[in-house]
């Protein structure tokens, strides 16, 4: 018979130490206290629903086949953020590739039954705007502005100077204005 595993007072670390070590209930655990975490990532970056399901699915095989190389010298969100910017990279250059190759048939339009809707709100349309970004900016935009992270935070996430973030946001800034404005906005 299974055993059970009361997850509500188990911390993180001690999770990470028994999956390490191949403990599947410890790993579940895991994966269930952070899904939501990756999830609202993902779709943040990317803005669809099933892009971000699939980043999602994406991190927690790679969570389960990196799980051991985690040494813990910073926060395991961190290390989770990383691992879903990675992953939907990863995401966005394959579809650019298969739209590219759909695109040279002449077919996408007609087989991919996603036409792109109107944001109904502002805050849809901004986000939709973030998506326009340098993958530089728009990470440095959902970390501060998506997830509520300083800038020390997303710089430790991104692995970069805590400056560098600063840069990004501002530039990001500065070209969101520019978009919200072209899309009558302001």
């Amino acid at each position: 018979m299974a055993m059970m595993l009361d997850k509500s007072d188990v911390s993180d670390a001690d999770l990470i130490g028994r999956a390490r070590n191949g403990d599947r209930l410890a790993f579940g655990a895991l994966v269930e206290r952070h899904y939501g975490f990756i999830h609202r990532v993902a779709f943040r970056w990317c803005g669809r629903k099933a892009d971000a399901e699939d980043i999602a699915q994406e991190v927690c095989v790679r969570l389960g086949k990196a799980i051991r190389d985690y040494r813990g010298g910073g926060a395991f969100t961190t290390w989770l953020y990383a691992m879903t910017m990675n992953a939907a990279r990863d995401l966005m250059r394959k579809s650019a590739r298969e739209s590219l190759k759909t695109q040279a048939f002449g077919v996408h339009a007609l087989i991919s039954g996603e036409a792109q809707e109107e944001p109904d709100d502002q805050a849809d349309r901004l986000w939709l705007a973030v998506r326009q970004l340098s993958d530089k900016q728009r990470e440095a935009v959902v970390l501060v502005y998506g997830e509520g992270l300083s800038h020390a935070a997303a710089a430790d996430a991104l692995a970069v100077a805590e400056a560098t973030v600063s840069w990004h946001i501002h530039e990001a800034k500065k070209r969101l204005k520019q978009l919200m404005r072209s899309a009558g906005e302001e």
